[in-house]
């Protein structure tokens, strides 16, 4: 799946830290934007020379020539945070059009949202649709601290006592679960090990699949080890750094490579393992237990490995017809 390209130039309006590492910034647009809640847009920046694209979720704005984001800066991180939190008022981002790959179905009787870290930044729009419908909703919050409780003041105004501060590893996924009605639908965002637990709790329970939603944010590690690919198809062999991912690493060599969400959730990127040396980090949400267990597929896109790994890199150019 081709990226799309960027549609309008926008300019940095205002910034605000919400929390110690999430900054909000507001975008004043050249040219009005509809969009609904769960939407993101994808933003182009510079790099060291190279040309990078990041996704952020698109939070309320009350003004109708704006849109809003928030950025969680990493440490060290891949660059695209620190290169956004290096904006300043006036300056200029290549931004698309909204995409919405994690769309608010409205007809559910009630609604449960879980966040992780800055995961909250599709649910602050989604609870304030679904409030503006006086649909039955709760929140769950996880964070490392209190401080990180990004937009904790607009969720206590909005959901008053239905939200669930948690810091730290305190999140009892089954229990929360256990409480909802049957038909009750739940929506996730944060770090993969957060959805990992929410979509294991799920099962468990016996739960429509189709009632739970989720986009994965963080699925990356600060202390992620560099390791070796081998994609013997185009005769290569390089090394995946720490700070990038399989799928960029792959890209950089010049291969094609298929892919949709980049989060770990649709399966296109996945590649067929030929040859493992060590252990592969599946952290996505699309295979299955025991497909990860089998280590004959992995998603390129947010997966690592602990050793060195060879792939069928083969480019399904038919897939894009």
């Amino acid at each position: 799946m081709k990226k799309p390209s960027a549609t309008q130039v926008a300019t940095i309006a205002a910034l605000r830290n919400v929390t110690p590492t999430v900054r909000e910034i507001t975008l004043r647009l050249s040219q009005p934007v509809v969009w609904q809640a769960g939407a993101h847009i994808q933003v182009q920046l510079r790099i060291q020379g190279g040309g990078i694209e990041r996704h952020y979720s698109l939070i309320p704005c009350e003004q109708a020539d704006c849109i809003r984001i928030a950025v969680k800066r990493a440490q060290p991180g891949r660059g695209g945070s620190q290169a956004m939190w290096r904006l300043v008022v006036g300056d200029s981002l290549a931004i698309s059009a909204p995409i919405n790959q994690f769309s608010l179905d409205l007809q559910a009787p009630a609604y449960l949202l879980i966040a992780g870290g800055i995961g909250i930044t599709p649910l602050l729009s989604m609870a304030k649709a679904l409030k503006a419908r006086q649909a039955k909703v709760s929140m769950i919050f996880a964070a490392s601290s209190a401080q990180e409780f990004a937009y904790r003041d607009v969720l206590q105004a909005l959901l008053g006592d239905d939200v669930q501060w948690i810091e730290g590893a305190g999140l009892n996924a089954q229990a929360a679960i256990a409480d909802l009605p049957q038909t009750a639908q739940v929506y996730v965002c944060g770090p993969s090990g957060l959805l990992a637990a929410v979509h294991q709790a799920w099962g468990a329970a016996g739960r429509s699949p189709s009632l739970l939603r989720f986009e994965n944010f963080g699925a990356g590690s600060n202390q992620d080890a560099a390791f070796e690919v081998r994609l013997p198809r185009h005769d290569l062999r390089f090394a995946v750094q720490h700070s990038a991912s399989l799928l960029d690493a792959i890209e950089q060599q010049g291969v094609q490579a298929m892919f949709g969400c980049r989060r770990g959730e649709c399966g296109l990127c996945a590649l067929s393992v030929l040859k493992l040396d060590g252990e592969i980090e599946h952290r996505d949400v699309f295979l299955s237990t025991h497909e990860k267990q089998s280590n004959t597929q992995i998603c390129i896109c947010v997966s690592r490995v602990r050793g060195s790994i060879t792939l069928d890199s083969a480019f399904r150019a038919d897939d894009f017809l």
